[in-house]
């Protein structure tokens, strides 16, 4: 199973991009994790509804046929760390690659949302994008080690 992180917005900071490659890195073969920027539309003089669905095209030539789509959304389950485990040995039994999708500044189109396998929440703080791909990368690699026993991730 494959793990692809899409997400809308510009070039991020160099500590973004090298904190999610080393996330990127540790993640075992078979389970591969990968982080794909997807290009904002231009505001413009452009409604939210015109940005959305620009994006949205983008985002779906994006997609890894028949994945199961994730949507971080500030309405998505709240979940621990133990329970973001839980939910990857699922989606792992499941068998298909799953796609996690982070919207632009104006957020994910609704078809998007009303589609989803799953929708996330990573905090009840407003994250700055390039905090919320490595916040991601790091607890997907976290849920990940949960579930192996090792000692990255300590209870108590």
């Amino acid at each position: 199973m494959k793990l692809a992180i899409l997400a809308v917005g510009h070039r991020q900071p160099g500590w973004v991009d090298e904190g999610c490659a080393e996330y990127l890195k540790r993640m075992p073969r078979e389970l591969a994790m990968t982080v794909t920027e997807i290009k904002p539309e231009p505001r413009g003089s452009k409604t939210r509804e015109q940005l959305l669905a620009a994006e949205k095209a983008r985002l779906r030539e994006a997609l890894p046929g028949s994945c199961r789509l994730v949507v971080l959304d500030e309405k998505g389950d709240d979940l621990t760390t133990m329970k973001l485990a839980k939910r990857l040995e699922t989606w792992m039994q499941d068998g298909r690659d799953v796609a996690l999708l982070i919207g632009g500044a104006d957020g994910l189109d609704e078809e998007f949302k009303q589609q989803a396998d799953d929708k996330l929440r990573l905090s009840s703080l407003t994250l700055p994008h390039g905090m919320a791909r490595l916040l991601l990368c790091e607890q997907l690699y976290r849920a990940h080690t949960v579930l192996k026993n090792h000692p990255y991730h300590r209870e108590g």
